[in-house]
């Protein structure tokens, strides 16, 4: 089984905070049988295509699954003035709360990156090696977009499977499609994740998915999320600031 760690790979907060922003849902009022339905969908394919920290996943998917039970269950009858005890209660809170952190780290984020355009004694020698520490880390907030772009690729794939007819089981490795990513790079410096394995077999699409996940995490590729549509596109990696450049730009300065 090839199992891919991600260092930024969100928890189950932040997929509830995908589906809340992306539906521009109302955080006190969430439609829980309808995020649960779709909160287990993604842990299934996360489990399929076997990523760090699924656990976490479901454990939030069993308390979506008690929170569901609890409102299709006949409410106690409460006392006049008193309020009625919602389920989602807790977990919205806990959701309120996680927000607040991810704010604040968001300000301490701003404020080292201004700190970071000080210059002090020896800064040059700093930012190279930073520069060797090595590839950018997957950005946030992007592995959920990601997972859902191979939703979407494996729905049309189960639906072309069923109207046609069952063929036999093909192996696909994760080297496979990583050089095949980076040979498809060499000819067009950028494509569709979605538009290029339309039409593939199943294996074929997930090995291509952990490929991508992997080269991200090396830095051998990068990827653009556009907004008009469910696809992600694959680019070569951004050029890179060598240490020397950094000691020029001081020497001139």
């Amino acid at each position: 089984m090839y199992r891919v760690k991600l260092e930024d790979f969100e928890g189950p907060l932040d997929l509830l905070l995908f589906f809340i922003r992306r539906d521009e849902l109302d955080i006190y009022d969430i439609p829980i049988s309808r995020i649960t339905d779709e909160f287990l969908s993604y842990v299934r394919l996360m489990e399929e295509i076997d990523l760090d920290g699924v656990g976490d996943f479901i454990y939030m998917a069993s308390i979506l699954i008690g929170i569901k039970a609890q409102m299709l269950l006949p409410q106690p009858e409460t006392a006049d003035g008193e309020e009625e005890i919602d389920p989602r209660r807790e977990l919205v809170e806990r959701l309120l709360e996680y927000m607040r952190y991810k704010e604040a780290a968001g300000e301490l984020e701003v404020l080292q990156e201004q700190r970071g355009d000080v210059f002090t004694r020896n800064a040059a020698e700093v930012e190279e090696l930073s520069h060797r520490e090595g590839p950018p880390r997957l950005t946030n907030a992007t592995v959920f977009r990601l997972i859902s772009s191979l939703r979407r690729l494996l729905r049309e794939e189960e639906e072309q499977v069923q109207a046609t007819h069952t063929v036999d089981r093909v192996h696909y490795s994760v080297e496979e499609a990583r050089d095949e990513i980076l040979s498809r790079l060499q000819r067009n410096n950028k494509f569709g994740f979605v538009d290029s394995l339309r039409g593939a077999p199943r294996g074929r699409i997930i090995a291509n998915f952990l490929a991508v996940l992997e080269l991200v995490r090396v830095g051998s590729i990068r990827i653009e999320l556009p907004d008009e549509r469910n696809d992600f596109i694959i680019c070569e990696p951004a050029p890179e600031v060598t240490g020397s450049a950094v000691q020029t730009s001081e020497s001139q300065g």
